[in-house]
């Protein structure tokens, strides 16, 4: 009896051996991103021994690192019953509660994964620190508050000092991150991410030289890190737009890198997907529109993969394919919800919504329904994020040499809606100068006092801000010419003087380039004083025919005046 005892003891003390190797060995396996075998290795785990909690928490956190919430969802509640580390799964579900907004609820379920923590303990400290961090909705000054409780306890644990690294860099805190992440390989040098990550820091402060030399130097030591081959791609990608010499070497040297990355994977779904995010800042489009294709093919793709598909499409000028595909993307739940593809569609939109007229001469002929539907892709954008609609003001521009001026107003209406905008005073300006060419050539029973007004307005802000911008004095003074209240012409007269000091201020060289302008200054503010202050009148009708002795309306203004 006592053989068979410990024979029991003996094989189930090597079962638990074979196990901590494979979590072991799983661990390696999310570190190198070769997400399918992790999964494959822990589903293995969690079927055999169901009591090993720590396993279960494992995989539920590839599941997040896929952004598949539900199943991630689901094995973390299932972990929490099992009787060996089942209280980590407590800090996957917090994570999903950071991701959903809900700070209370991931509150409660760290603080349920702590509670039966010993002195010497700082595992849950470490993964609660890295949900802060990893998080969609991050708080990084929260992960560096609880991952100082590990290093509080063991200074030198290299998870810690990489985690704290992660934190810090996501934080903006470069000086910091780069001495935690030294510390944490220095502490332990299988830790090879963490010192592939002082590379990255320096890709981050564009010292893409040092970086590279620092990553090929880890991918020297560690040729089956699949990671720094990521690294690589995208510090010869990042340096490619900065040395224009050396622009396509370096991209392909990015392309080259990138594939390599790719054969250290698995080729799983989610490494495909994020390699379409390389092609697509890489501008690879052929190589986007294949792969995207391919994936399409799948019973049930990726939300992703519409997503590039319609960014490709709308990039190859195949614009009804690409509202199909981003319109596919937008209404599925488990879509992430951000500002690019609402302005994809939009452009889209608009692409589709203005033709070129029946003459190479004509004006283009808008579909204002469409058009219209595009402005509230732009609007619901910006609603996500105010300052990603900043090319909406190179989009006015085009639409207004187009002399779609109604159009060019409405898009940068939009571009306004972020009052932060570097755009802002130039924006404005094309606000006034769009509505007032929208109007000028119009009867004057046509024309449309509200968007004459907020011209006005536009041009004021313009003069605000910039008082030394002379044609925003100008084309005030052009837009309450139209207008027929007291208080537009007043306006107009005071506008069109302003106009005349800024410009007489600047010198004589800036008079001559607007001599035409100054005469129609001088000539509308003697009209204007004509019958109030002759004088005054023909003082502006003198400086007229001194910039000028042959103009006419200055002419008949001074026959008049006398």
């Amino acid at each position: 009896m006592n053989k068979v005892k410990f024979f029991s003891v003996a094989f189930l003390a090597l079962g638990y051996t074979a196990f901590a190797q494979d979590v072991e060995s799983a661990k390696k396996a999310i570190d190198a991103e070769q997400y399918e075998k992790a999964k494959s290795i822990l589903k293995g785990i969690v079927k055999n021994t169901p009591d090993n909690g720590k396993a279960a928490f494992l995989l539920g956190n590839v599941y997040l690192k896929q952004s598949v919430q539900d199943s991630a969802k689901m094995v973390f509640q299932k972990g929490i019953t099992a009787k060996d580390g089942g209280v980590f799964n407590y800090i996957g579900l917090g994570q999903i509660d950071l991701d959903n907004g809900n700070a209370q609820g991931a509150q409660f379920n760290f603080d349920q994964a702590t509670a039966g923590m010993k002195k010497k303990d700082i595992e849950q400290f470490v993964y609660i620190g890295q949900a802060y961090t990893n998080s969609s909705k991050p708080n990084y000054k929260k992960a560096i508050e609880v991952l100082n409780k590990a290093k509080a306890v063991n200074l030198n644990d290299a998870a810690t000092l990489l985690a704290l690294g992660d934190a810090f860099a996501a934080d903006n805190n470069n000086n910091e991150a780069y001495a935690s992440y030294r510390n944490s390989f220095d502490a332990n040098n299988a830790f090879v991410r963490a010192k592939m990550q002082q590379g990255v820091l320096l890709k981050k402060s564009k010292a893409f030289n040092e970086a590279k030399n620092a990553l090929e130097e880890i991918a020297k030591t560690n040729p089956s890190y699949g990671p720094v081959y990521r690294e690589l791609a995208e510090t010869y990608f990042g340096w490619s737009t900065f040395d224009k010499a050396n622009s396509v070497a370096f991209k392909k040297k990015a392309l080259e890198n990138y594939e390599k990355y790719m054969s250290l994977t698995d080729y799983s779904v989610s490494s495909k997907l994020r390699q379409l995010d390389f092609l697509y800042v890489t501008k690879e489009f052929d190589a986007l529109e294949k792969e995207t294709a391919e994936l399409k093919k799948s019973a049930n793709p990726d939300p992703k993969v519409y997503l590039f598909s319609g960014y490709v499409a709308y990039e190859k000028g195949k614009y009804q394919e690409a509202i199909a595909d981003l319109e596919k993307y937008i209404s599925n739940p488990a879509a992430k919800a951000f500002p690019r593809p609402f302005m994809y569609l939009g452009f889209a939109q608009q692409k589709l919504a203005i033709k070129p007229g029946a003459k190479e001469t004509d004006k283009p002929v808008v579909d204002q329904t469409l058009f219209a539907t595009s402005l509230e892709n732009f609007k619901k954008a910006s609603t996500l994020d105010k300052y990603q609609i900043g090319e909406l003001s190179d989009n006015g521009k085009a639409l207004f040499e187009k002399k779609l001026y109604a159009e060019t107003a409405a898009v940068i209406e939009v571009a306004l809606l972020n009052p932060d905008s570097k755009n802002k005073l130039y924006d404005n300006f094309f606000l006034g100068y769009s509505l007032y060419f929208n109007n000028v050539e119009k009867s004057p029973k046509d024309m449309n006092v509200v968007e004459l007004q907020k011209a006005d307005k536009a041009f004021e802000n313009v003069a605000t801000a910039s008082p030394t911008t002379q044609d925003a004095h100008l084309y005030r003074a052009r837009v309450n010419s139209l207008l027929t209240e007291p208080t537009a012409k007043e306006q107009m007269a005071k506008s069109y003087e302003e106009f005349t000091k800024v410009v007489t201020t600047k010198g004589p060289e800036t008079i001559e380039k607007n001599k035409g302008k100054m005469i129609e200054a001088y000539n509308e503010l003697a009209r204007y004083f004509g019958k109030a202050d002759k004088v005054k009148a023909m003082d502006f009708v003198s400086k007229a025919l001194l910039l000028d002795p042959a103009d006419a309306d200055a002419l008949t203004l001074q026959k008049a005046l006398k």
